[in-house]
């Protein structure tokens, strides 16, 4: 039953990449560049998708996947040019383990390029960081941060523009490893579906 629900999802987030794909596909060929971008940029994402968690104790492995929802992902940066930003990226994901809420996330520095007026690609390495959620945590039970390194890599389309105001919806792969008391590791894979909001 577990590895047909790993199916499932897994086929559930391939079909959605290839949705943002050809949307990105489908734009516009005209290379005219319509959005002025400039200065600062933040960015908030809302959205949910699957993450497998795995622990070298074995009390979770990758076979069990489960959903998720994005909590925080937050992405602030700078335009170099109207086509390419340097950005510190923030995802996040709400995960159970243990009965217990607890976010995988990250702080990773990385670059947003725009290969088309639309459609922009994102993606580094960083600082991964396995955390309690911050309305679950308990003493001595679900109160340990541990931090690792992450590698995350992201695509999106830009559906609506009015001003300085982005609306696009994007897809986010992140791969991380955090260190755990005792010697022991946590993997985590992640994959997202959700809708960003930005603001240059």
């Amino acid at each position: 039953m577990k590895t047909i629900k790993k199916q499932i999802l897994l086929k559930m987030a391939c079909v959605a990449f290839a949705l943002v794909s050809s949307i990105t596909v489908a734009q516009n060929t005209n290379t005219e560049t319509t959005n002025q971008r400039e200065g600062f940029m933040f960015e908030f994402t809302v959205g949910g998708g699957i993450i497998s968690i795995e622990d070298s104790e074995g009390i979770q492995t990758f076979d069990e996947s489960q959903g998720t929802f994005v909590f925080p992902d937050l992405k602030l940066g700078y335009m170099l040019n109207d086509r390419l930003a340097i950005t510190i990226s923030m995802p996040g994901n709400i995960y159970k383990f243990q009965d217990n809420d607890r976010n995988f996330g990250g702080f990773i520095p990385s670059v947003q390029y725009w290969v088309k007026d639309k459609w922009w690609i994102h993606g580094g390495i960083g600082l991964a960081i396995d955390s309690p959620a911050l309305y679950d945590i308990k003493d001595d039970v679900n109160d340990d941060w541990n931090f690792g390194t992450a590698v995350m890599v992201s695509s999106g389309y830009e559906m609506y523009k009015k001003k300085n105001f982005v609306l696009n919806v994007q897809s986010k792969l992140v791969l991380g490893h955090a260190s755990l008391d005792g010697d022991a590791q946590r993997d985590a894979l992640i994959f997202n579906v959700g809708l960003g909001f930005s603001w240059f």
